[in-house]
């Protein structure tokens, strides 16, 4: 046991749990806000992706193009200082919640990009059938579509979700204490990096390890769905 404590004191981590429970809270909060409000974007995008209106489509091209070609850390900032000098009401927000909306707009732009292929591969005669029996299209595309496209793109929009979780650790910059911000303090405090580093990257594992038994479990419910199998029938 003594040889273990020599590489990782689980008796240090211990005096440090309060405050690696807060910063665990704060980087859960913000992946699973940002993570609602990513696919809520990637929807929109989604279902803009079908309107053969320029007006719709180039901002959004423009977005993504932004997006891609900036790094997050970047992004971060300009939210951080740019979006309450341009919002009045952004100002009342406070550290978090702007790391939040940036983390939205980078993983939206992508997830977008997932979704939008999802939609695109689900066969035309689907949605020839749904408009021959009445359906609207927003009828059509949240019935027939988007439950085949998100079964379809649930691995990849899983990585992304990945890639997610692991962006919150740039929170830090603007001065927001998660996660990673705790391993820091106690690394800062005692010159321990293996109880530092070791612990953040055990709780970066569990999250992911739970995102993806919720994926599976998703994935499992969207195969029972009642338009599950239209597809093979259509095609």
């Amino acid at each position: 046991m003594d040889w273990v404590l020599r590489y990782y004191n689980v008796r240090v981590v211990l005096q440090y749990v309060d405050q690696f429970a807060l910063g665990l809270a704060n980087t859960l909060t913000a992946a699973g806000v940002s993570l609602c409000g990513a696919l809520a974007v990637a929807i929109a995008f989604a279902a803009a992706a079908q309107s053969k209106s320029i007006w719709l489509r180039g901002p959004i091209a423009a977005y993504r193009a932004f997006i891609r070609a900036t790094p997050l850390l970047i992004q971060l900032y300009l939210v951080y200082y740019a979006l309450p000098a341009i919002i009045p009401i952004a100002k009342q927000w406070n550290e978090l919640w702007l790391g939040i909306f940036a983390l939205i707009l980078n993983s939206g732009a992508y997830m977008g990009e997932i979704m939008r292929s999802g939609v695109s591969s689900i066969h035309r005669g689907q949605l020839e059938a749904s408009y021959a029996l009445g359906l609207s299209r927003w009828q059509c595309f949240r019935l027939i579509v988007l439950p085949q496209a998100l079964s379809k793109t649930l691995p990849p929009l899983l990585g992304q979700t990945a890639v997610l979780i692991k962006d919150t650790s740039l929170l830090s910059v603007v001065t927001v204490f998660e996660f990673l911000a705790a391993g820091l303090l106690l690394n800062s405090d005692r010159v321990m990096p293996n109880e530092a580093f070791l612990t953040v990257a055990a709780g970066y594992l569990a999250i992911y390890c739970l995102m993806l038994w919720l994926t599976t479990i998703a994935q499992r419910r969207l195969a029972g769905h009642p338009q599950a199998g239209v597809q093979r029938r259509c095609s």
